[in-house]
């Protein structure tokens, strides 16, 4: 028994006065209309109706369970209304994780045109290195580096996270330009230093470059090693020593020549980035109007 169509069908009797009546209005037959009536009656256990051949009346709790029926099938109604605003409007509050370089340096400032173009949605960003579970914390979409870990979450490809080697002009007048992977042994490296367990703690000690003769694992020392990307990038500016840094954080000192690109003949290491979010969550405009932003900004090339 569809219990929510038996409901309907005894208020649209009630309201009706008759079997006869109620069938026309919910296109069923009389016959159907009774078999309703009896299916929900042998539910409850209880009578609804008194019947005789000329007239039904509501029992005591016929009418209480009238009255019920109207509560429940209203809140349906309601649900059903606010789950079609929601289908046709991007609106509410989208939750959004992103890697602190990245959120800070490219989709904070993206945000704003996101913004003006969907002035109705409220956006709650949280930018930082751990994994959350997108689902027990309520997050709607995550921008995520490195491989994505098997699960029945959609990964769609972004851009590589690139990464550049620099310097201020300072530090390098006064120790001088490195040509060769090997110089950076005898310069001051100053050092990311990665959380335990992460795949690129390696990274931390030696710097892989990729050249003419294959990869060289360069050992880099220096002066300081920091868990703060924006804090490496403020030593690099005052002078304290070389970096590498992702691109998204470094690309404006580099127009305005407050860094220097070093070893560009060089391939750095890069990172996959993806957008991270649930299916059943991808029918919620809000949700689907940032993939698309998303996409169309930052987007890997189709090859």
């Amino acid at each position: 028994m569809d219990l929510f169509l038996a409901m309907s069908v005894y208020v649209k009797v009630v309201e009706t006065g008759s079997l006869t009546a109620a069938a026309r209005e919910c296109a069923l037959s009389t016959t159907m209309v009774g078999n309703h009536l009896r299916a929900l009656e042998q539910r409850l256990g209880a009578s609804l109706l008194n019947r005789t051949t000329r007239r039904q009346r509501l029992t005591e709790f016929g009418r209480a369970y009238y009255e019920r029926c109207l509560e429940v099938l209203g809140l349906v109604r309601d649900s059903e209304r606010l789950a079609e605003q929601e289908q046709g409007e991007p609106k509410g509050t989208l939750r959004i994780t992103a890697p602190p370089s990245f959120g800070s340096e490219c989709l904070a400032p993206a945000l704003h045109l996101f913004s003006q173009q969907y002035p109705q949605i409220r956006l709650d960003v949280a930018l930082g290195s751990p994994v959350v579970d997108l689902i027990e914390n309520g997050v709607h979409v995550a921008i995520r580096l490195g491989t994505p870990e098997p699960s029945g979450l959609i990964a769609r490809p972004l851009i590589d996270y690139t990464l550049t080697i620099c310097a201020s002009p300072a530090y390098l007048a006064r120790h001088g330009v490195p040509t060769h992977p090997q110089d950076l042994s005898q310069h001051h490296c100053l050092t990311y230093a990665y959380p335990a367990g992460d795949e690129w703690s390696a990274v931390g000690k030696h710097w892989p470059l990729t050249g003419p003769e294959g990869q060289v694992h360069v050992p880099v020392t220096g002066p300081m090693v920091i868990n703060s990307a924006p804090g490496l990038l403020q030593a690099a500016r005052a002078g304290m020593g070389i970096v590498m840094l992702a691109d998204a954080l470094v690309q404006q000192d580099l127009r305005d020549g407050k860094l220097v690109a070093l070893l560009q003949g060089y391939r750095l290491p890069s990172r996959p980035m993806n957008l991270i979010y649930a299916p059943d969550r991808y029918r919620l405009p809000k949700l689907r109007c940032f993939v698309e932003f998303a996409l169309q900004r930052w987007g890997k090339p189709s090859r």
